[in-house]
């Protein structure tokens, strides 16, 4: 319900938006999150407007999104792997899955995957599944125990004080009729996918484009991330690289041959293309907290601060 006293005193994000940011109409419906953790978890509510609430699915790692749902990603060490997905309906059921790699990169979804200790709970405002009447839409809340996100976190879980994770949340709302009893999609219609974080593309499997989350102790000033403008460079050499190979059968080391004008006052000196046997690495030197440090992508779109 979302009604005790830390989830009063812990502030709303900011509305969601459609998955492709300012290209498309704001959302019609209003959703919200919340977020907070203590040493043993990663704490995330979700309050949906929802006139019309229905689920369908009852089955443990079900596809979730087929019916409407509430999503949520985490990929603590922001290298674009070894992330996690969960996805949940009105009804509280569950699908909770690990990606090695993106989907864009080959990487499967391993549904094996579970998240041992996992509290959950949804609340509907109305009635479910009854179209003659009006809802007010649906609450979920959930608990991740650190020890479940440990093991490839690549970083301290529980964090420390300061450290940030890369986290997006997604909803999927498809649009409905109710006919004969039951709540049935409009044909040939494709879902809304309305998010915290834009993707730019209808693909939540974009992990560079999630938001960051800042863990506290006590208030304190959101800080910004010093590599985030070179991270969107390398990103953007890993898809023009991805394009050269797919049209050429090759990487290239030039970024004059991948048609990229060079960034100004992000690098330290000028940033590199290495041809390596798997493929590529490109890096350049950044400063952080006034030292430097080597940010470098592979080819399969792994972005790791050294």
């Amino acid at each position: 319900k979302m009604d005790d006293f830390a989830w009063k005193a812990a502030p709303w994000t900011a509305d969601f938006v459609d998955i492709e940011g300012d290209r498309k109409p704001r959302p019609r419906l209003r959703t919200r999150a919340k977020m907070l953790w203590d040493d043993r978890y990663f704490y995330v509510a979700a309050k949906l407007e929802e006139p019309h609430v229905w689920a369908t699915l009852k089955k443990h790692d079900s596809v979730i999104f087929r019916d409407n749902d509430f999503e949520v990603f985490i990929d603590p060490d922001g290298d674009n792997q070894n992330y996690y997905e969960i996805e949940i309906n009105a009804i509280g059921t569950e699908w909770d899955l690990r990606l090695p790699k993106a989907y864009r990169d080959g990487g499967p979804a391993l549904n094996s995957w579970e998240i041992p200790g996992l509290l959950k709970a949804t609340r509907v405002e109305g009635t479910l599944g009854d179209g003659r009447d009006k809802d007010d839409g649906w609450t979920v809340e959930l608990a991740f125990p650190w020890k479940s996100l440990a093991k490839y976190a690549g970083r301290p879980a529980p964090p420390k004080p300061g450290d940030q994770w890369r986290i997006n949340f997604s909803r999927v709302e498809w649009t409905t009729s109710f006919i004969d009893g039951r709540y049935v999609k409009a044909p040939g219609q494709r879902e809304d996918n309305w998010v915290w974080s834009p993707q730019w593309v209808v693909d939540m499997h974009q992990p560079q484009m999630w938001g960051y989350v800042q863990f506290e102790d006590h208030a304190a000033e959101f800080r910004k991330d010093e590599t985030h403008r070179a991270r969107m460079f390398l990103s953007a050499v890993y898809y023009a690289e991805k394009a050269f190979y797919e049209k050429y059968g090759r990487y290239s080391p030039s970024f004059n041959e991948l048609d990229i004008d060079l960034p100004r006052a992000i690098f330290r000196g000028a940033p590199r293309i290495f041809i390596t046997q798997s493929g590529y690495v490109a890096s350049g030197v950044v400063v952080v907290e006034e030292k430097p440090r080597t940010l470098e992508i592979r080819e399969d779109s792994r972005l790791v601060l050294k």
